[in-house]
């Protein structure tokens, strides 16, 4: 019999205003569990790697880099009311190589803990293979966002079946207005708009899509391309601005500058889903072929985008069954047919957008949150028959 009492869940996570793709991940998915009857308010255990001024759902912080701070963090939980811990895994989020220092806090937990894969690699180095591994097999549950990634978290990182869930990228939910009020508000009526968005960095492989657009442009003089958001932060700091700079004399060079904008700026979800609703077409054009998640790309498929990418393996997962067209890694050309496919062929964009959307409407974060909120309350009854039998 389940326990009607409220749970006391906390996540381990970057969070805003730090300015990264998991950190509003977690905002997101702890909003909408707020609604969930059997959970007291999820709180946040922030990972630092600079000051913020968080809001007071964070109730602890996590110095990034400081490795002495894992295992005080680890006592700190042991004595707060925190009965099961999320740990939002990434690499990059952590300190040490390849962020080893998360082992340290998993190896001094004793509540039990659920890990939440943001990276999957099917060929990690021998670090990365050694952090997913122990983080396996001191997780009650993994949770990965894409069902091909299950066999990859079995076959190389040996983590039980039974202990794998896939739950999906949430999407949150707006209401907006239609594609063509939005363009007219926009001044774009009559045109064709194609976006991608996210923190910018060489690995998006955007002077790809820009070359596309290029040869797009050629027959559909109306396109228009929008690259929104700003450039990494960890790219900035090593790099400056370097990349964005590369891109836009591109755009100079190429003759394109009335078929491409750019939008350098960290983007709300509000104007993330106002540009995506706008959009004719979205274009995720990256260069890693092992990529198994994208919040972007979820963002789109929630909204019924009509998505034209390079196969990833999250974009060959979510673009499946009719959902999208796939073009080849570092090949614009390949880039501009699939683009030019979806502007001469508008029963075909029509019925993507629909699949699309039928598709994406589970993925909306009231539908994920009830996911989540039901593994948490299993798990904890799990840890509580297995203590019980100890005892």
């Amino acid at each position: 019999m389940v326990s009607n009492r409220k749970r006391n869940i906390a996540f381990m996570s970057t969070y805003p205003p730090r300015e990264c793709g998991i950190a509003t991940f977690t905002q997101d998915l702890v909003r909408e569990l707020d609604n969930i009857e059997l959970l007291n308010k999820p709180r946040v255990i922030a990972i630092d790697d600079r000051d913020y001024d968080y809001s007071k759902r964070v109730i602890m912080n996590l110095s990034q880099y400081d490795r002495r701070s894992y295992t005080k963090m680890a006592d700190s939980i042991n004595n707060s009311d925190i009965e099961l811990l999320v740990i939002e895994h990434e690499y990059g989020i952590f300190g040490g190589e390849a962020g080893e220092n998360i082992l340290d806090l998993a190896e001094n937990l004793d509540i039990p803990f659920i890990t939440t894969l943001h990276t999957v690699l099917p060929n990690p180095s021998s670090k990365q293979k050694e952090i997913l591994k122990i983080l396996g097999e001191k997780s009650m549950k993994v949770v990965t966002m894409a069902k091909n990634t299950r066999p990859i978290l079995e076959e190389v990182y040996g983590i039980s079946p039974s202990k794998i869930e896939v739950i999906p990228h949430g999407v949150p939910y707006r209401k907006v207005e239609s594609r063509d009020k939005l363009k007219a508000n926009n001044g774009l009526s009559n045109r064709s708009v194609i976006s991608t968005f996210g923190l910018l960095g060489p690995g998006k492989g955007i002077e790809y899509g820009i070359e596309a657009i290029s040869k797009v442009a050629k027959k559909h003089k109306d396109v228009i391309y929008f690259i929104l958001g700003q450039t990494h932060p960890s790219i900035k700091k090593e790099f400056g601005e370097a990349y964005r700079e590369k891109l836009v004399k591109m755009v100079d060079e190429l003759g394109i500058k009335d078929n491409v904008r750019f939008v350098d700026k960290y983007l709300s979800k509000e104007e993330i889903i106002q540009y995506l609703n706008m959009s004719d077409i979205y274009m995720t054009p990256y260069l890693g072929k092992d990529q198994a998640v994208s919040g972007t790309l979820a963002y789109a498929v929630g909204y019924g985008r009509v998505i034209v990418s390079t196969p990833y393996t999250y974009a060959k997962e979510m673009l499946s069954q009719g959902r999208g067209l796939l073009a080849k890694f570092r090949d614009s050309d390949s880039l501009a047919r699939q683009i030019n496919y979806v502007l001469e062929n508008i029963d075909a964009k029509q019925e993507m957008e629909k699949k699309t959307l039928n598709f994406g409407r589970s993925m909306m974060w009231e539908n994920v949150a009830k996911q989540y909120a039901s593994l948490f309350i299993n798990t904890l009854e799990e840890t509580k028959l297995v203590d019980s039998e100890v005892i």
